[in-house]
């Protein structure tokens, strides 16, 4: 069943899907329809929803350029408080009326005839665009691990992603798997109401002390009344967050500041020697993702609370057994595990110009021209793609550009009369090469480092390498040299 076809599709409304549509309308193009999943706007900060769940990025930072929020309540802002921003601001920007709720994506199949993308939604409808931006992101498939034996568990388990609010914890025994972003910030807030708390942890994180604070009314009146107040200080935070790329991008060794501070942060929250070494890093900071808390380390040296080290032999039916033979009752796990970042893009459904598919196209590691346009793809934008994900800064900043990139296509092909446009393969092979040799050189591939960055052949598949004014510089404007057009 086929519909009325909108000139333009956009897949997600997260950060980048509302960011597409709002620089879609500003710039005149009105014609496009949003689809959704689920049944709120939001993304992640929809679908995230655990204890303690908020942004380890400053709020003014992590937030459009475009739509400051004077109001912040704080530093870093909860979860609720972020999908209230992006709720005002789609209504703000009249962007709701263009969203179709409960529209899951199945399949999209370029029809090289017609010059047009065959959109195939969850229930049969056929939606027949001329482009698609894909804002979908790579925080949306919870990750869960292989454990021994998990099916026959008989007690409760979820992901962080995916939280069950129905489901007392007040006096269980509960494990969680994984110490990643999501679990210290959930792990404080469980351990002080569970009966025992078993934290199983492959890999410490380097953890550094959190910034956090209220802004008082006068400040927040500041920000709203005087002219230039927020974005001042919006632009204080931005060169002080892009001071950290020097030390993962161009010498480790520059990170000496950053390492001392997160050391001296252990030192003083934990001071028992043996939890203490349990949880402190092996490896270069920056390799994985640098976390802040300050009350992470506290909840670990509760007397409910074990942290434990040797991994997992396997799971029975109320209990979980560890390689050194250790045996824990639990009532519940929670998975603290993230997400499957690279596979998020890789299994998209996606059949480009002359029958190929996007695995095929993707088939030695996905990636795209300026993290956006694929060669064989005409007018399809990925926002959020390949190497655009940050390590040191903030990802909205990252999609505002890929925005200006996809309006400046839009307007080569209406300014042009073409059809349709896609980047050269010579192009893209050239902006490829260039970005994976400054990769290799990065703190992210420095002595075998582990980590969701990397895909299974062990390339970064994920970060940008190098500060994002370079990325600003280079992809803000489509260069019509790299692209060809199709009449």
């Amino acid at each position: 069943m086929s519909e009325r076809a909108p000139a333009i599709v956009i897949i997600g409304s997260g950060f980048a899907g509302l960011g597409m549509a709002i620089g879609l309308k500003k710039a005149g193009f009105h014609d496009f329809v949003i689809l959704e999943k689920s049944e709120a706007l939001g993304g992640t900060w929809h679908d995230n929803t655990y204890p303690g769940c908020a942004c380890d990025v400053p709020s003014h930072m992590y937030s459009f350029s475009f739509d400051l929020n004077p109001g912040w309540s704080r530093m870093f802002a909860p979860q609720p408080e972020i999908r209230s921003y992006m709720e005002r601001t789609a209504d703000k920007h009249r962007v709701r009326e263009h969203i179709r709720f409960g529209a899951a994506v199945d399949s999209m199949e370029y029809d090289d005839a017609a010059k047009r993308w065959n959109v195939t939604l969850a229930g049969g409808t056929v939606l027949t665009p001329k482009a698609i931006v894909s804002g979908v992101g790579a925080l949306h498939i919870p990750a869960y691990p292989d454990l021994p034996g998990i099916e026959r568990f008989q007690g409760t388990a979820f992901h962080s992603a995916e939280w069950d609010h129905s489901y007392d914890l007040a006096g269980k025994r509960v494990a969680v798997i994984g110490t990643g972003a999501s679990a210290i910030q959930f792990v404080p807030q469980i351990a002080k109401e569970v009966e025992h708390l078993a934290l199983f942890q492959r890999t410490p994180p380097w953890i550094q002390p959190k910034p956090d604070r209220k802004f008082p009314a006068p400040v927040r009146a500041a920000f709203e009344k005087v002219p230039g107040a927020a974005r001042g200080f919006r632009n204080g935070i931005y060169w002080t967050l892009e001071a950290r790329a020097v030390g993962f991008t161009i010498d480790p060794r520059l990170s000496g500041p950053m390492e001392w501070l997160a050391r001296r942060h252990l030192r003083r929250q934990i001071p028992d020697p043996e939890l203490r070494a349990k949880v402190t890093p092996d490896y270069t900071i920056g390799c994985k993702r640098v976390l802040l808390s300050n009350d992470y380390y506290p909840a670990l040296g509760r007397p409910n609370v074990d942290v434990e080290t040797s991994g997992v032999a396997e799971v029975r039916e109320h209990s979980i057994v560890t390689a050194d033979g250790r045996e824990y009752e639990v009532d519940c796990i929670i998975y603290g595990t993230g997400f499957k970042v690279t596979d998020a893009l890789a299994e998209l459904r996606v059949t480009g110009r002359g029958g190929v598919k996007l695995q095929e196209l993707w088939a030695d590691g996905i990636e795209a021209h300026r993290g956006t346009t694929v060669p064989g793809l005409p007018n399809f934008f990925m926002l959020l793609g390949p190497n655009t994900g940050l390590g040191h800064n903030s990802v909205v900043f990252m999609i505002e550009v890929q925005i200006q990139h996809v309006l400046s296509c839009l307007r080569l092909v209406q300014e042009s009369g073409a059809d349709a446009i896609e980047p050269r393969p010579e192009a893209a092979r050239r902006f490829n090469d260039r970005m994976h040799r400054r990769l290799r050189r990065s703190v992210w591939s420095e002595g075998g480092c582990q980590s969701w960055y990397l895909d299974a052949q062990g390339v970064n598949r994920t970060l940008w390498p190098g500060a994002t004014f370079e990325f600003w510089a280079g992809a803000r404007k489509a260069r019509l040299e790299e692209y060809s057009l199709h009449p």
